[in-house]
């Protein structure tokens, strides 16, 4: 499994313009409601309820806001940037910078668990992080990640 299995250039958003939690996944979730054909304020609630149980911001930068959603036939996936980084209630308490969001349909368990871990392994390679955060344009992103990917 790769992550450019389920990524497209439409989900990449470069320069987040949100300065908080519900503000970013409002922003991510847009490209993923036009390409999927479903409801963007539905999709924001599938997100903000999971940050309810607890963020996903998982530290070094990083977050990975994912939910479950009824009216999904696939997995989706999207990527945001921010430099300036985001206050995303994030374990380290440090803002985020990079989010990758994912979107599963309600009754996939495996395949979104198997997604997740492959992104945590990928965040783990060194330099990776430094890389996306100056790639400028989706077609970087999708380079700097179609190298990893293939490294694992």
């Amino acid at each position: 499994m790769k992550i450019l299995d389920f990524l497209r250039k439409e989900t990449i958003i470069t320069e987040l313009k949100a300065v908080d939690k519900k503000g970013v996944l409002e922003e991510l979730a847009l490209p993923v409601a036009d390409i999927t054909h479903t409801d963007h304020k539905e999709l924001v609630n599938v997100l903000m309820e999971r940050e309810h149980l607890g963020s996903t911001g998982i530290g070094d930068g990083i977050g990975i806001p994912h939910g479950k959603f009824k009216g999904l036939n696939a997995l989706v996936m999207g990527i945001g940037l921010s430099r300036k980084g985001i206050s995303f209630e994030a374990i380290d308490g440090k803002p985020t910078h990079i989010f990758f969001l994912l979107l599963t349909p309600e009754n996939s368990t495996g395949l979104h668990l198997k997604l997740l871990a492959r992104i945590s392994k990928v965040l783990k390679e060194e330099g990776f992080r430094e890389r996306l955060l100056s790639a400028t344009d989706a077609e970087t992103i999708l380079h700097i990640i179609e190298e990893v990917d293939e490294e694992f």
